[in-house]
């Protein structure tokens, strides 16, 4: 397949589902449909944030996309800047809506009309802008989610010229290869593209949504955890393997540093059935291959799943049920069952969960 014989378009030309100024709902807002068991689950996870806060451990918040297409940004902000959380992550699909919302305020395309006039995910501004932070991110040794945050936050992007690129990477290919084949990855990209040295701008008209760039502001870990493929950016041809790779590595190694500090610390996984179960096991992997070559674990964390799917099992009290039942079959439940400290699980929307968990912190101070 030669992306370079795609039909690009204009995001101006795709209608959205999704708008910033209709959608996001304000930290302060009331939920709406709370179940008891939720309530408890919050009244549970407040004062063990801030035991984990006052005690320097992490507090770690992972989410699928659907997270930011349902207005969430706010709050998620609001979260950060107040000092409840250490660590966010998504999936790819998460940077991308994040991006969208910051940049034009709108998101969320129809995905069975576009695929059907092969116009999914095929659109210039996204593919281009995301793309190239990536690559300009590599080269300068960010990860995937700084690298985008970076872009929203200082409303474009530094191009180096081909020539600092070339002698960067003749001169350190033996000391930092990594970063030396990063230059030479962005020094292809400038060329096919025709770009100029300098500050590339791009003007993003709803900073104020965008949870990455807030990120990079307050010198929060957001991290992205993307699978190859499965994000419209892969349509672009500007898009390029080895960037996301290097950006993504950096991330998974970000987050693993911020597992490792989980000892009597807060996990929590709202709304992502797949990256985050995923992710989180192979980094307490590693995190506990070291703890114990120091003579030491990671125990005593808190983990706490948030979906929409019903479950009447309790893990706690009974394992892992047996294959024969459906609940064996929720995979996030399974894994994180499996991860030491305490899992427990709730049903809820993740508007609902994470307003009523904003509003009850809100209401402490870490100090």
């Amino acid at each position: 397949m030669n992306r370079f014989e795609l039909i690009i378009k204009p995001l101006s030309e795709r209608k959205n589902k999704v708008f910033a100024e209709r959608d996001m709902i304000s930290p302060d807002t009331p939920p709406r449909h709370l179940s008891d068991r939720a309530r408890d689950t919050v009244e549970t996870l407040v004062p063990l944030i801030l035991q984990a806060r006052r005690e320097g451990r992490s507090v770690m918040l992972t989410f699928g996309a659907h997270t930011i297409k349902n207005g969430m940004a706010p709050t998620l902000i609001a979260l950060m800047e107040e000092g409840w959380c250490t660590h966010l992550a998504t999936n790819g699909a998460g940077i991308i809506h994040d991006w969208e919302l910051a940049f034009q305020g709108q998101t969320s395309e129809d995905v069975r009309a576009n695929v059907c006039r092969g116009e999914f995910g095929t659109w210039q501004e996204t593919g281009f802008n995301l793309n190239l932070a990536l690559n300009v991110g590599a080269w300068r040794g960010f990860g995937y989610g700084e690298s985008v945050g970076r872009l929203v936050a200082d409303d474009g992007l530094p191009i180096p010229s081909t020539e600092e690129l070339e002698t960067f990477a003749a001169e350190h290919m033996r000391d930092d290869p990594q970063r030396s084949a990063a230059a030479l990855d962005l020094c292809t990209v400038i060329r096919r593209f025709g770009l100029q040295p300098g500050f590339l701008e791009v003007k993003h008209r709803y900073p104020q949504y965008g949870i990455q760039a807030a990120a990079v502001r307050l010198g929060i870990p957001f991290t992205a955890h993307p699978m190859f493929g499965h994000d419209i950016i892969y349509t672009h041809p500007m898009n390029c393997g080895a960037a996301v790779g290097r950006t993504a590595e950096r991330d998974f190694l970000r987050f693993a540093d911020s597992v490792a500090g989980l000892t009597d610390g807060v996990y929590m996984s709202v709304g992502s059935a797949v990256m985050s179960p995923m992710v989180f096991e192979k980094s307490l992997s590693m995190s506990q291959n070291l703890a114990l070559q120091r003579g030491e674990t990671i125990h005593g964390h808190r983990i706490f799943v948030v979906d929409l799917a019903e479950s009447t099992w309790d893990w706690n009290q009974s394992g892992e049920p047996p294959m024969d039942n459906p609940a064996y079959y929720l995979r996030y439940c399974k894994t994180f069952s499996r991860m030491g400290g305490q899992m427990s699980y709730t049903t809820a929307d993740n508007r609902d969960f994470l307003l009523a968990l904003y509003q009850e912190l809100s209401k402490q101070t870490l100090r």
